[in-house]
């Protein structure tokens, strides 16, 4: 099975038909084949989901666009805070319609979910901006987190792929026993 097959059908709820072919298994049988292209974005949360971006892109048939979503949680509070946003929002106009269509499916990259109130605040801006699904990637996440985040924006637009559990949060918000702060990992500025 070819690596795109992996990820394809769940970004599928939204497609282009292209022309219908027929291929032949290796063991000489004819089956039917339908492409398909859904209008879909990659967007990471600063800085730790950069570090996702080549792997997804390896896993997606054709290049697609990369926006960002900057967040961080504040210290005290735990609560989410946004400081960088640059969706694609252009006024349309007459001579422009429709200056930059809003994907259909965002795939939103935090490989770590705490706390759940920075990825539960992206997929509410997401939703805000008009994408019609949001599919939530995450390599690690905390029972109550990864709750919260489907839970807080809980509809039939939203899915949460996750590759672990932990079962806590300490009360920094951080996971135990958990993988530390992964933009600080990535980028290697470790107790600054």
């Amino acid at each position: 099975m070819p690596k795109t097959d992996v990820i394809t059908p769940a970004l599928l709820i939204h497609k282009t038909n292209f022309p219908i072919s027929q291929a032949e298994t290796p063991l000489n049988y004819t089956y039917t084949t339908e492409t398909t292209a859904p209008n879909v974005a990659l967007v990471p949360i600063l800085r730790s989901g950069l570090g996702m971006i080549e792997a997804l892109q390896t896993l997606l048939p054709d290049p697609v666009p990369v926006h960002h979503l900057g967040l961080f949680r504040e210290p005290t509070t735990l609560q989410p805070v946004e400081y960088y946003n640059n969706l694609p929002y252009r006024r349309p106009t007459s001579m422009n319609p429709d200056p930059f269509p809003i994907p259909e499916i965002a795939i939103l990259l935090d490989p770590v979910i705490a706390t759940g109130g920075t990825s539960s605040a992206a997929i509410q801006t997401l939703l805000e901006w008009g994408v019609k699904k949001v599919v939530l990637i995450s390599v690690l996440g905390s029972e109550e987190g990864v709750k919260r985040a489907a839970e807080e924006n809980g509809s039939d637009k939203v899915e949460l792929w996750i590759g672990g559990l932990d079962e806590k949060i300490n009360e920094k918000g951080m996971i135990v026993p958990g993988l530390g702060d992964v933009g600080d990992r990535l980028f290697l500025t470790i107790g600054k």
